[in-house]
């Protein structure tokens, strides 16, 4: 289990949205994971584990309850306390590599289902069938949805650039 960890991190991320939470979800599979050890049949511990940590990425989300702010006026401005940094989401950590500003909004403007799709397939390199089983969705559905992302991110790249030339 130990070599998988790095991806369960990785992907934990793009499902949680940061770090905090993205470690939590890790640490939960793995406990999960050691208890059922008896029943995984030792074909492909990678995709045993992601099923792991989807599933109790989707039980988590499901008990949390969300909270709602009586005075949303209370936190447009609020910072964290002791001047600590927001976490960073998944995709912005993996972004921040990429030098082109342009690149990271047009990519960050993207729906969440898009840019999950485009994140796990082209950056971190996992297959069609993989990011279908981490995702819970038909392969079919990765490769739509790889497409039209690509199309969008173009599409912004265009819009993003014109609004540069102007300004």
């Amino acid at each position: 289990m130990e070599p998988e960890i790095p991806i369960l991190l990785r992907v934990a991320r793009s499902l949680a949205g940061n770090s905090i939470d993205a470690e939590d979800l890790v640490q939960e599979t793995l406990i999960k994971a050691f208890g059922a050890i008896e029943n995984f049949d030792g074909m492909s511990p990678r995709a045993w584990l992601l099923t792991i940590l989807r599933n109790t990425s989707h039980s988590t989300w499901r008990k949390k309850k969300p909270s709602y702010i009586g005075d949303w006026n209370l936190i447009v401005d609020s910072k964290p306390a002791f001047n600590a940094e927001l976490p960073l989401s998944a995709e912005d950590e993996v972004l921040l590599g990429i030098t082109d500003p342009f690149l990271l909004e047009a990519v960050n403007n993207l729906p969440e289902e898009f840019r999950s799709v485009l994140i796990l397939v082209d950056v971190e390199g996992f297959s069609y069938v993989e990011a279908a089983e981490i995702l819970d969705v038909p392969i079919g559905t990765i490769m739509s949805r790889r497409s039209r992302a690509r199309a969008k991110v173009r599409k912004q790249l265009v819009m993003i650039s014109e609004r540069a030339v102007r300004e």
